[in-house]
């Protein structure tokens, strides 16, 4: 499946080009290398009711199979993207951060205070990443190769495997 990709970026710095996006580009990166479509690339200031806006409306569209975020999942004042994640969702699918975070333990033992989100609005998976590009690369390594799977069963296109 060639999935539809937004790419959100939440940084006030960057939004303000007072900074380089380094995260969104791995993103890109790791979509452009999976040939999926990039239909979008946006970035947004930290503030919880705008993140959350822009999530409804992209979703709303139908385009996207996945919103792939990046940045406010920490623990600052500020870092508000899974409190307006949720905001976004109709349901949330938490194994996706479980396993995010339990592997970026084994590197970084401070991982399990990132707070991503990862849920479906519609048709559309949106999944919280962490806002350092090291951290993006170690968390779409361990959810990569399920990501096409999990859009295909939200648009009731994939096959179960089990047996039950």
């Amino acid at each position: 499946m060639r999935l539809n990709v937004v790419v959100l970026t939440i940084s006030s710095s960057a939004s303000k080009g007072e900074r380089k996006d380094a995260s969104g580009a791995a993103i890109l990166d790791f979509v452009k290398a999976r040939n999926w479509q990039i239909i979008r690339h946006d970035i947004v200031a930290d503030d919880e009711h705008h993140i959350s806006e822009y999530l409804k409306y992209i979703c709303d569209t139908g385009v996207p199979d996945l919103v792939l975020t990046t940045g406010g999942t920490g623990l600052s004042r500020d870092d508000r993207t899974p409190e307006a994640t949720r905001k976004a969702i109709d349901r949330e699918v938490p194994g996706i951060a479980e396993a995010m975070r339990m592997a970026g333990r084994e590197t970084t033992p401070t991982a399990i205070l990132s707070r991503q989100v990862a849920g479906i609005r519609g048709e559309t998976l949106i999944v919280n990443l962490p806002g350092s590009p090291a951290a993006v690369g170690e968390c779409l390594e361990v959810i990569g190769d399920i990501l096409e799977h999990a859009c295909d069963a939200i648009r009731g296109e994939a096959h179960d495997s089990g047996s039950g």
